[in-house]
């Protein structure tokens, strides 16, 4: 006789916390790994362990907005409003604008 394993349905307790997590992590729950509890509860492991990301994080630095502004003089240009707001962006506009 085989030894066939039955996936068992998540638990309505484990698809609120793995929404939550997915909230607080900003990211997406995968509807197919939330069929069967062990791969939910993978996920969720996963999630649990990352550092949240705060607003704080995705600020430019002090140096970078120095920068980049100094570059927007030499260049007699004005550095975008949302590139204040987003390091990434920020990074960008600094190396386009070397």
């Amino acid at each position: 006789m085989e030894n066939t394993t039955f996936a068992l349905p998540s638990t309505p307790k484990q698809i609120a916390y793995a929404r939550a997590l997915a909230l607080r992590n900003q990211t997406l729950l995968p509807w197919e790994v939330q069929k069967d509890r062990r791969t939910l509860s993978a996920w969720i492991e996963a999630q649990a362990n990352l550092k949240p990301v705060s607003e704080l994080d995705r600020l430019p630095s002090s140096k970078q907005v120095a920068f980049a502004e100094r570059l927007a003089r030499i260049k007699r240009r004005a550095v975008p409003d949302e590139c204040f707001r987003d390091k990434c962006l920020m990074s960008k506009w600094i190396d386009g604008n070397r």
